[in-house]
Order: C-alpha cells, then sequence, then structure tokens
C-alpha cells in the first residue's frame, strides 16, 4: 500500500492568511456588526487588530472589543474631523509605527435622506450622506498612508450601487460616490503598493441596517433570488472576503468591487 497522503487522516488546517499583519477596523458598534466579524476572523488569521469609534457609541465598541478573542482597544475617531484622523496617525506611528491594513465600515445618512424620500431630501442631508459614506475613505486612506510605506490594503464596505434601490435614496447615491473614490484612490495609491477595493455586501440584519426604513423589503429580495441563496444572519461570507483582500493572496487586486451577496447582482430576475 502506498504512503498515506500527509493531509489524510489528520485535522490540518490551512496557514493562517494574516499572521503578523497590523489592521485598523472601524465601524464595530456591537457584535453583529459586520466589522466586529472581520475583526474576529482577522485575529483567528494571525492579525494584530485595533478599533475604532466615537461620541455616545464609543461605549458599545468598547463593550464589544471585549467579547472579540483578544480583546483590543478602542481609540477615537470621527472620520469627519480633521484633528481625529491626525490624532489617529500619530497615535498609530507611536503604537505600532507602520500599519499592513484598514476597514472602512463608515456610513451614515439622515433619515430625510432614506426610505423614500428622495425627491424631498435637502442638500444638506444629501451632502452629509456624501460626506461619511463617501468622502470619508479617501480622508481615511489619507491619515493612514504615512503609515503604509512597504504598501498595504484598504477595504471598504460597499452596497451595489449599480441600479436604483426601493428606500436606500441618497444612501445609493452616496454608495455609488463610494465606488468612484475607490477607483480613484486605488489609481492615486497604487505606485506606493497600496491596495483599495470595496466587498458589496448582501443585506446583513445588522443594528445600522434595521435602522433603515424598509430594511427588510429589501432582504426579502435577497431570500427570493440570490442562486446561492442569502442568510441575513450570516456575515460569515462578507468577512471572510474582506480578510482575504487584507492578506497578501490579493495583491495583484486593486480597484475592485468584490460582490458577497449569494450572485444576486448577476441575475435579473428569480430562476423560479
Amino acid at each position: 500500500m502506498g504512503a498515506e497522503h500527509p493531509g489524510w487522516g489528520t485535522a490540518a488546517r490551512s496557514p493562517v492568511i494574516l499572521a503578523g499583519k497590523r489592521l485598523l477596523i472601524t465601524g464595530v458598534i456591537t457584535k453583529d456588526s459586520i466589522a466586529f466579524h472581520v475583526a474576529e476572523r482577522a485575529q483567528r488569521e494571525g492579525a494584530s487588530v485595533l478599533l475604532t469609534s466615537f461620541g455616545r457609541v464609543r461605549r458599545l465598541t468598547e463593550r464589544a472589543a471585549q467579547r472579540l478573542g483578544e480583546p483590543v482597544e478602542v481609540l477615537e475617531l470621527d472620520v469627519n474631523k480633521p484633528e481625529d484622523l491626525a490624532a489617529l496617525t500619530e497615535t498609530l506611528s507611536d503604537r505600532w509605527g507602520s500599519l499592513d491594513g484598514a476597514l472602512h465600515a463608515i456610513a451614515f445618512a439622515p433619515q430625510d435622506a432614506l426610505g423614500g424620500n428622495f425627491m424631498a431630501t435637502p442638500a444638506s442631508s444629501a451632502v452629509e450622506a456624501f460626506q461619511t459614506s463617501a468622502f470619508s475613505l479617501k480622508a481615511l486612506a489619507a491619515s493612514l498612508e504615512p503609515l503604509m510605506s512597504g504598501g498595504g490594503s484598504i477595504v471598504g464596505m460597499d452596497f451595489d450601487a449599480a441600479v436604483a434601490w426601493p428606500i436606500y435614496d441618497w444612501m445609493g447615491v452616496a454608495k455609488a460616490a463610494l465606488e468612484s473614490v475607490s477607483r480613484y484612490l486605488a489609481r492615486d495609491l497604487g505606485p506606493k503598493g497600496i491596495r483599495v477595493n470595496l466587498v458589496s455586501a448582501g443585506p446583513l440584519g445588522t443594528l445600522a441596517a434595521r435602522g433603515i426604513p424598509g430594511f427588510e423589503r429589501l432582504a426579502d429580495l435577497w431570500r427570493t433570488q440570490a442562486p446561492l441563496g442569502w442568510d441575513i444572519d450570516d456575515p460569515g461570507p462578507v468577512a471572510n472576503a474582506v480578510c482575504f483582500l487584507l492578506s497578501d493572496l490579493a495583491r495583484g487586486i486593486t480597484g475592485e468591487i468584490v460582490h458577497v451577496d449569494g450572485g444576486f447582482h448577476a441575475v435579473g430576475a428569480p430562476a423560479n
């Protein structure tokens, strides 16, 4: 009988893909946040992680941070405040000296910019949605660029902006802007070895998502139409894709939008 294959009969695990990486994760509010699951998976893949938060939600973020496999510190960051961005650069430089990657999971639109109110939304609310949800990717990237002299990866969370969605309104416009911002960042940062990509996720039942008027209406579309099916309570596939893009396995990918949505984006109508 031939020699046994070295992997047979064992519980062999693939090598961790983020070993030694230093990652900044934004957007954690509770343990249900997509960003929380990214941080959790990144730790399992060998990364060191720091979180950011600000204001009244920081206490929630700190509570979630203690529930990670390895509890981590939460740094102050309101991405719309230049002074916070400057302080973040200094803190990370003092703490780590360099950074390998970051997750941008930041989005906000006022209530009057969502829920079918598109035509009545004031300009101020549309601008706020753009600044927080799209321009902030550039702002964060600019603050982290000095720490990525050896290259790195920035990943942003997206929701497919190729079409107009019910109830999503000016957040949809902001996501379209986010997609464009990511391409320009990929152009400008690529020569420095910094990759910029987005993960376009199907709807997940996070605290932020459930705050969107009519969220269940969107979720029902995925339940009936995604070829692979879609579970709004399972952020695992999205976290896996983000960690892949943060890893060296994706070193040839930039300016890309990776759809993790059960295949929903690829079909025009349900098969049945």
